[in-house]
């Protein structure tokens, strides 16, 4: 791992019990995907970051192409060949409380093993929306109680993802993940102002798929929906073969095997797309 400009043994790595991350959630993160020993889209995810830190009104501390270096010489010193990398931004320390107090930011970046998903999976759609008004809707933050309730919900009956609306009734995401939605033959994902995540993948298969597009679709039209995928940076595409018990065609749907090809060969061919 590399903290705050040093690359350090977890073993030895320290951050203050004050830290703003660990108090009120007061931080931002970008997970990247490790191919072939290098992380994926290094680029869009660094311009996500910095999106998410301006949302929380955060300064990333180092240059971008300090972090680049940051993020290759932690891959290279994991030697993953398949692996999950984490940069993680917080407002560093203050006393504890909402108000933060002048402080160096904390700049943590991780890898760690990633064991392949299956290729389809299930899930469940729980009751608990997303509030496309907040104030930190689409950033992505270290604040993720509400995932980790959603989740563990579906945990309960074996599924691996939640779905959320919002509070308009319409389909939101998932708690790591974007939703695509096989209706009528088209494949319609919800815009970003439905409070959706900007997921990488999620922007990545919107161009590589031009009849794909963003549109509002009621939460409840998920029970007609010919097909169902869910996308995020460590799943790439991934369809579900049921939502809510209902069996979906999973890696048998036509939109699925067009998205999850496309994905694959993009990776091939380019690791900073």
């Amino acid at each position: 791992m590399w903290l705050d400009g040093r690359l350090v043994d977890p073993a030895d790595a320290t951050v203050s019990v004050f830290d703003r991350g660990l108090t009120v959630g007061d931080g931002v993160f970008e997970t990247l995907k490790v191919v072939r020993g290098r992380p994926f889209a290094v680029r869009r995810h660094l311009a996500r970051l910095h999106r998410s830190a301006r949302g929380l009104g955060l300064d990333v501390p180092v240059g971008d192409a300090t972090l680049r270096a940051a993020v290759d010489e932690v891959a290279a010193a994991a030697g993953l060949e398949l692996g999950r990398l984490r940069i993680t931004l917080t407002a560093g320390t203050s006393p504890p409380g909402s108000a933060r107090a002048p402080s160096d930011p904390t700049l943590v970046v991780t890898a760690t093993p990633l064991a392949p998903w299956p290729p389809e999976t299930t899930a469940i759609t729980v009751p608990w929306p997303r509030n496309e008004h907040s104030a930190i809707a689409g950033v992505k933050t270290t604040s993720y109680a509400e995932n980790v309730v959603a989740l563990a919900e579906a945990r309960k009956v074996g599924a691996t993802e939640a779905i959320m609306g919002n509070t308009a009734g319409n389909l939101c995401e998932g708690t790591g993940t974007n939703v695509f939605v096989a209706l009528d033959g088209r494949l319609l994902t919800p815009p970003l102002m439905s409070g959706c995540l900007a997921g990488v993948t999620r922007e990545l298969l919107l161009e590589l798929l031009p009849e794909a597009d963003e549109e509002d679709v009621p939460l409840a039209a998920l029970a007609e929906a010919d097909e169902v995928l869910l996308t995020s940076t460590t799943r790439d595409v991934q369809p579900l073969r049921a939502l809510d018990g209902r069996p979906l065609p999973g890696v048998d749907g036509p939109w699925a095997r067009r998205a999850m090809a496309a994905v694959a060969e993009l990776q091939a061919r380019d690791l900073d797309p």
